[in-house]
């Protein structure tokens, strides 16, 4: 099982202005290609790594907020060509897909293979990687849920935003690499994560490697790899810092970058109608 971070955007400041790259990460083997909170920008990011997002086998959002879940309605459209390509399963809690404010259309719903709610009890086999869920997050009055990927004796736990409580630690417990939404750089009265919460969080989980991602503006302009090196000295836990385009191997913990093939985010230079036509063919 490998990992590939998109981006590592959070907050407000950094996503929205583009500061740092957000759209989320995937996660992937042999079988089954699964995109968690695809964000703003995640269908370019895709372009430009040379993914063709109808590949994807899954898409899944930890909630709804936009800074998780901007692309959602664009990749479905990718992945099932508006209906003429149907396919692909979706997983989300029940407020991003019903009530007043749900985030996937229901226009582009009926073209997907299947559609799952996350729930305190949620769990889904994709090929040979099952993905259940492991704590509710308490998180600005949305549903929130963290998640635990597993395969062939592996796991991935992933902690997206929400407010700390000692629960986090236990929850995550025996994963071999935990993702950690790291906000702040210092506490603050809102439901996000700090940096001091995260060690707490992988000395309670006790992982053999931290990732800190969905970083905001005072960790962005402190360092990246500043802010993980604090995190891995205070929980002696191996911290590293997502970036755009990261590869981790989840075996072996070793991490590698994409060579992007399509800088621009462009697929194909089309200079003509006969070159459109060959790109197609």
């Amino acid at each position: 099982m490998k990992l590939l971070f998109l981006g590592c955007a959070g907050g407000r400041r950094i996503t929205f202005k583009q500061q740092r790259a957000s759209g989320g990460f995937l996660v992937f083997n042999e079988s089954v290609l699964i995109h968690v909170d695809p964000g703003p920008g995640a269908f370019i990011r895709l372009i430009q790594a040379g993914i063709d997002p109808a590949k994807i086998d899954a898409f899944i959002l930890s909630h709804k907020h936009l800074d998780h879940s901007a692309d959602i309605n664009t990749l479905i459209e990718a992945k099932t060509m508006g209906g003429w390509s149907p396919g692909g399963i979706l997983a989300a809690p029940r407020d991003a897909l019903e009530g007043e404010d749900p985030v996937v259309m229901r226009y582009h719903r009926d073209n997907l293979a299947g559609i799952y709610t996350i729930d305190e009890s949620f769990e889904i086999r994709l090929g040979s990687i099952t993905v259940k869920s492991a704590l509710k997050h308490q998180h600005h009055g949305v549903e929130t849920y963290g998640l635990i990927f597993s395969s062939e004796g592996t796991s991935v736990g992933y902690v997206t935003d929400g407010k700390y409580c000692p629960e986090m630690g236990r929850a995550y417990k025996g994963c071999d690499v935990l993702i950690i939404s790291t906000t702040f750089r210092n506490p603050r009265e809102l439901d996000h994560l700090c940096l001091d919460e995260a060690v707490e969080i992988l000395s309670g989980a006790r992982p053999k490697l931290g990732v800190t991602t969905h970083v905001g503006a005072e960790i962005v302009f402190w360092g990246l790899d500043r802010a993980a090196t604090y995190v891995e000295e205070k929980s002696g836990i191996r911290t590293i810092a997502a970036k755009e385009f990261t590869v981790l191997d989840v075996q072996t913990l070793s991490t590698s970058k994409v060579k992007l093939k399509n800088p621009t985010g462009i697929a194909y230079r089309v200079d003509s109608l006969s070159s459109c036509k060959k790109a197609l063919t």
